[in-house]
């Protein structure tokens, strides 16, 4: 995965695919809301500064369009947040194999025909 943002990603811990795949998707929309942001607060200050009643009134709407996005963005991390923990704890315990696992118990390893 040359060139995206979790080529950097090896440290020992070896993530899913689809993981990462629904990881790239998310940060692909928040990137994509972050830069519709972008544009409306330019829109926003140009309204603020022609102090045109119309350009005035008009940007109650930008605003509240913003602070749903801003929503979003903050719904979009609180999920990957979620997702990156299961899916760590997920690792987690595949790695301990015989080891106590997260929720206490003791695990057991299955051995693999060759």
């Amino acid at each position: 995965m040359e060139g995206d943002i979790f080529s950097g990603i090896d440290n020992g811990t070896q993530l899913d695919s689809k993981v990462l795949q629904v990881f790239q998707r998310s940060f692909v929309q928040v990137q994509d809301i972050l830069d519709q942001n972008r544009l409306l607060i330019n829109e926003i200050n140009q309204n603020h500064e022609s102090k045109v009643p119309d350009n005035l009134s008009r940007n109650v709407g930008l605003i509240k369009e913003l602070n749903n996005n801003i929503r979003r963005v903050v719904e979009l991390y609180a999920d990957l947040s979620t997702s990156f923990v299961k899916s760590m704890d997920t690792s987690s315990e595949e790695d301990l194999g015989g080891a106590m696992r997260s929720d206490g118990k003791a695990g057991q390893k299955r051995n693999r025909p060759v």
